[in-house]
């Protein structure tokens, strides 16, 4: 397994495990319709600019297995501003028969890497409060900061946000 920054070529496959590990993992937590409607070509889209924008400020790596990529994590300064954390980890995602084999461990850790030499110290991840892979955030001892409601398509779900003030740790 290689985990690398992504590169010009990987959105589309970037896009494919952020829509399908969405419908498994949000499967009977988030409303069904809306799983359905996610679309590769616009998640594709999102990522292509990820990937263009280049990782002056934000990051995005790809878990690769025999030339596929099985897995994404990015990151980059926290969006808020209300919470005085430095960044934030935006989204880390893996297709569902990779989970459990250290992949995410692995992305996490590089996010982490990237953002303490561009000379952060703390960052955050919201997670919808009812994900039962929250317990993967919870393995790296963050605290418990605030919860708060987003909409999603046109219903409503809460979303906690875990904080590691100290990025020296990992």
């Amino acid at each position: 397994m290689e985990v690398r920054m992504a590169i010009p070529g990987d959105e589309y496959a970037i896009a494919e495990v952020h829509v399908e590990s969405w419908k498994t993992t949000y499967q009977g937590i988030v409303d069904k319709n809306y799983l359905q409607s996610l679309s590769k070509v616009s998640r594709e889209e999102m990522w292509k600019g990820a990937i263009e924008r280049g990782y002056s400020e934000s990051c995005l790596f790809v878990a690769v297995i025999e030339g596929k990529v099985v897995g994404f994590a990015s990151g980059g300064p926290e969006r808020t501003k209300k919470y005085g954390i430095d960044t934030e980890l935006y989204a880390i995602y893996l297709l569902k028969e990779f989970q459990g084999r250290g992949i995410g461990k692995k992305l996490f850790l590089e996010v982490a890497r990237f953002l303490k030499e561009k000379n952060h110290s703390s960052m955050l991840v919201w997670v919808l409060t009812d994900n039962p892979c929250k317990q993967f955030y919870l393995s790296f001892l963050p605290e418990e900061l605030d919860t708060e409601h987003i909409e999603i398509g046109d219903k409503s779900y809460e979303e906690t946000a875990y904080v590691w003030k100290d990025l020296q740790k990992f």
